[in-house]
């Protein structure tokens, strides 16, 4: 059992939550019983290290045993090491050291994708997790970064994607225009989410959502500039008919993911038909 809080090995994993840290080691951490269960379920093999107080151990039994499946040894740890191991307030007895995995832009097209998510210049760690989270449940392909956007490995964005940034590809550190054209070229419609853009229920009329789409978000703040605007084949704005001021990024992400969704799922059922 590890005991000393300020054993070299402890502190080496305390800096990963550190972005010069992620960079010079290619790793990140993984905190929670729900994030390293996912990891082990779809990722096992990115676990360099897995390390779980006795407490945890008891109350969640059945992801030792799907460590040990996988051929990981789960090494204990006190409350105290784990305290300065993670990033949260309150650590839930779990965390791990995993090994990045991003994904390039041509594998992914390789695959030919349908949906996908692409940002631009997204910084709260916390929307960045929850766009990966709705593509994912969205059925989107990838989620593609670009260079100008938070680290997707930072502990609030892996926290926040509760797993799912296991499930999906993702592509980091390409400009934007770089990625745009490999999209067009590869036969997909980007459309920029943008509040000046077409309302989306009239572009839903249109049958156009069906199509392969890459979806293009901004800044929280700035949204997309005006020569980002001109790199989408269109703009469209989902439409607020309360009284909200605006919506937040993460929140309009998730409708228009689930618009392009709903049509392409409707027809390809109208196809089999």
């Amino acid at each position: 059992m590890i005991e000393n809080p300020r054993s070299a090995r402890v502190k080496a994993v305390a800096k990963l939550s550190r972005r010069q840290t992620r960079q010079e080691t290619g790793l990140f951490l993984l905190e929670g019983p729900q994030a390293v269960s996912e990891a082990l379920a779809w990722r096992p093999e990115l676990i360099e290290e897995l390390f779980v107080t006795p407490t945890a151990a008891q109350k969640h039994a059945e992801l030792v045993v799907s460590a040990t499946e996988a051929n990981l040894d789960a090494e204990f740890v006190t409350e105290d090491v784990l305290d300065v191991m993670t990033d949260t307030v309150t650590p839930q007895g779990i965390a791990a050291v995993c090994r990045q995995h991003p994904t390039s832009l041509k594998d992914i097209l390789a695959g030919a994708p349908r949906l996908l998510a692409v940002l631009e210049e997204v910084r709260d760690p916390g929307n960045l997790g929850t766009i990966i989270r709705a593509a994912d449940a969205a059925g989107a392909d990838a989620v593609v970064l670009t260079g100008r956007s938070v680290d997707p490995f930072n502990p609030k964005v892996v926290r926040s994607t509760t797993g799912s940034l296991f499930h999906l590809p993702l592509s980091v550190g390409l400009e934007l225009g770089t990625v745009l054209s490999q999209l067009r070229a590869a036969g997909m419609s980007i459309l920029a989410a943008d509040v000046k853009g077409q309302d989306l229920l009239e572009y839903r009329e249109s049958g156009a959502l069906a199509q392969q789409t890459a979806w293009l978000f901004g800044n929280e703040a700035r949204g997309l500039s005006v020569d980002d605007l001109q790199l989408a084949d269109g703009a469209i704005r989902v439409p607020i008919y309360g009284k909200a001021e605006s919506m937040n990024l993460a929140t309009a992400a998730s409708v228009c993911l689930y618009e392009s969704a709903f049509a392409q799922a409707a027809s390809d059922k109208g196809a089999v038909r």
